[in-house]
């Protein structure tokens, strides 16, 4: 078995540094920059726009933003909710932090470079989502780039050989995204859920070992207990997943922002400082990386570029699965919200992870150096133990269950959509109950290797999703531009809703009768 397991972690090392390495990271920006650049940079020059039809719609009164008549959808707020549910994990706090420790604190800012180009990147994802989806037998929305890779990319340009190829793309994708989600939305998950509460709330006890195994008790039932809970919310299907997510999302990000928020006022003094250590070493290795420019795009650019997409999902293709149930009309409207999705999760929860992490001295800030002993996985519940003692790590703890649990809900749904392309409706049942067993096996395993093989899995998702994004780009800017036309510079034009006439014509007569 442990041969085995060298030969697993031998291959996927040579996958993932293939994946994760300068190719890939210039597919997944280049993507980015391209769409920015096509767009003629949207998330800047329309920001206040995007910014009153997402997010502050939701405050506006009668707005149908939180609302959705259709039982067999959702509404725009409760599916941007399901995905941060997925986005906003593991990735916000230990990513981030994790990051920081490995390619210093300029990884912050390639973060941030990922995010601003991811936005149009997310945008565009969730565009083709909605241009492209579909009823299913029961009713409900299906999209996601297993959709536009088939009936984009394959049927659009009439190029007899990419049909083939975009049938092969389009299922490489949804298994791998089946994949991920047993490993980076399920067990990875569930593994640090357990791992921190451990630590919280059981650090003074002796680990209880069931006899004759190497299971500890405490870990056994508290896999068990996130298993019932996820059961009860997971095959309610995405409904009840939306609804779930509406309610606990905003609640667990805004007081985490609220503790990190305090944390920083504690340490107002150094503020300055962290954001100049951000800046320098984003442009030159910290002192502990040694070497010259070759280690700041080994070490600080990748690690900020891959857990920055590790966090905010943009270029993978797997929210706009969830993106696709809502009930929007208009493919760029959700466009925005993926916009928002990508600025609220790296540059609000992310930011306030780091701003924790290098304002509490746990990184000396002129060298770029963490303290002796110090890892990412438990530096941020260091940090908040600093100022709050014990409270400080059962908040910390606390959060990670919500933002780990909840990730564990839209990864369920994510996976679901790929097996219902692949097997149907009956293939969805079967994964939901094998998808909610593994949630125990997540919670007594070693999560090493459950880590190593998801990121990998994540970026084989990058890859065929990035070429269909690519190839309909001039899709994207179509419907922008016609978008843009209409609803900003007011003129009179047919909109471009979807794909199939059918769902054409719906689309504009629900629009007419708004």
């Amino acid at each position: 078995m442990e041969k085995f397991l060298e030969i697993v972690e031998s291959v996927n090392s040579a996958i993932n540094n293939a994946v994760w390495g300068l190719p890939g990271l210039i597919l997944l920006i280049g993507t980015g920059i391209l769409l920015t650049f096509g767009t003629k940079f949207f998330q800047v020059r329309h920001i206040a726009h995007w910014w009153k039809m997402t997010i502050a719609s939701v405050f506006k009164k009668g707005s149908q933003t939180t609302k959705s008549s259709d039982k067999k959808t959702i509404s725009q707020f409760q599916a941007l909710c399901a995905a941060l549910a997925a986005t906003i994990g593991t990735g916000n706090i230990a990513g981030v932090a994790a990051a920081i420790v490995t390619g210093g604190p300029g990884a912050v800012f390639w973060m941030w470079v990922a995010a601003f180009f991811g936005m149009m990147t997310n945008f565009s994802e969730n565009v083709l989502g909605i241009y492209y989806r579909s009823r299913n037998k029961n009713g409900e929305w299906s999209g996601g780039p297993m959709h536009y890779l088939k009936h984009g990319l394959g049927e659009r340009y009439g190029i007899k050989w990419l049909k083939p190829v975009s049938k092969v793309l389009a299922v490489l994708f949804s298994c791998f995204a089946i994949l991920a989600s047993f490993g980076i939305g399920n067990m990875a998950q569930v593994n640090k859920i357990v791992l921190n509460i451990d630590a919280a709330f059981f650090t003074n006890m002796e680990p209880i070992m069931i006899p004759g195994t190497e299971i500890n008790l405490i870990h056994l039932c508290l896999g068990i207990a996130i298993l019932i809970v996820a059961s009860l919310i997971i095959l309610g299907g995405i409904k009840r997943i939306a609804k779930f997510a509406e309610v606990v999302v905003p609640f667990m990000a805004m007081i985490y922002v609220v503790g990190a928020v305090i944390v920083m006022a504690m340490n107002i003094g150094s503020i300055g400082a962290m954001f100049v250590s951000i800046f320098k070493y984003a442009f030159r290795p910290a002192a502990f990386l040694g070497g010259g420019l070759g280690v700041l795009i080994s070490k600080t650019m990748t690690q900020g570029f891959k857990r920055g997409v590790f966090s905010n999902e943009a270029g993978l293709g797997s929210s706009v699965i969830v993106h696709s149930s809502s009930n929007v009309k208009e493919p760029v409207r959700q466009g925005m919200w993926g916009i928002f999705e990508v600025f609220f999760d790296t540059f609000v929860v992310c930011t306030m992870t780091a701003i924790v992490v290098l304002s509490t001295g746990f990184i000396d800030l002129e060298t770029g150096t963490p303290a002796s002993g110090i890892v990412g996985d438990t530096l941020v519940s260091q940090a908040f133990g600093k100022h709050f003692g014990v409270v400080g790590t059962w908040f910390v703890a606390i959060a990670m269950l919500f933002f780990a649990f909840t990730t564990v809900l839209g990864w369920s749904q994510y996976g679901s959509k790929a097996v219902e392309y692949l097997f149907g409706q009956k293939g969805v049942k079967v994964y939901k109950v094998i998808f909610v067993a593994m949630i125990v096996s997540g919670a007594i395993m070693e999560g090493g290797l459950v880590w190593d093989l998801s990121d990998t899995f994540n970026g084989l998702m990058m890859i065929p999703n990035l070429i269909g994004v690519l190839a309909l780009l001039p899709l994207v800017l179509k419907i922008t531009k016609n978008y843009a036309d209409r609803k900003i510079l007011k003129k009179d034009v047919a909109p471009i809703l979807s794909n199939y006439p059918e769902i054409q014509s719906e689309m504009e007569q629900k629009l007419d009768e708004e």
